[in-house]
């Protein structure tokens, strides 16, 4: 079972099928979509979210294999803004997208913070590695802003075009001694 996970400004809960109708009305948008891996689909089809969902994320998620959440304000509960995923993936162990409107909120950067914390802490996994593209600067500050560090470099291939790829990583210990650098002090 997949918890519910809480952060400061965000619930993010557990990807079901019913939430297929709000992410289709809100994924197939070149923002969202052009720093993301090759297989999704765009043009995005008009069952994309309910296909994606139902055939792919919900039995890897029975497997095991991943973890996916959607996004949402406390303050606006019924309302998904964005998606994040843990999955088993040599190199591929976390991805995410967020409506552009919530953009530079920090949303993101909570979400991950939340995410990470359950890979390492609940998961007991002892690596977290999640690759980008060059080009795609607010994600590489997310993973500056967690401690991570740059371990390799690769071509990939993304829906707006094939580019160069980072690889970044944090180790469980990295991550545990990040915890007690920014815990705050009482």
């Amino acid at each position: 079972m997949i918890p519910t996970l809480e952060t400061p400004r965000l619930s993010l809960r557990p990807l079901e099928l019913k939430d297929a109708e709000q992410i289709q009305e809100l994924f197939p948008q070149w923002e969202i979509v052009r720093h993301l891996a090759r297989q999704v689909p765009w043009p995005y089809p008009s069952d994309g979210a309910q296909r994606f969902i139902r055939d792919i994320a919900l039995p890897a998620m029975a497997r095991g294999e991943a973890w996916q959440w959607t996004l949402r304000r406390k303050s606006a509960p019924a309302q998904i803004i964005g998606s994040i995923d843990l999955r088993t993936k040599e190199n591929e162990n976390r991805g995410f997208w967020l409506d552009p409107r919530w953009h530079r909120q920090g949303f993101m950067t909570e979400a991950c913070d939340a995410v990470t914390d359950f890979w390492f802490e609940t998961l007991k996994f002892p690596v977290l590695r999640t690759p980008k593209a060059v080009h795609n600067v607010a994600s590489r500050r997310i993973s500056e802003k967690q401690g991570m560090r740059l371990i390799a470099m690769e071509e990939r291939d993304y829906v707006s075009g094939r580019f160069p790829s980072e690889i970044w990583e944090i180790t469980a210990e990295e991550w545990r001694a990040r915890k007690i650098r920014t815990a705050p002090k009482l």
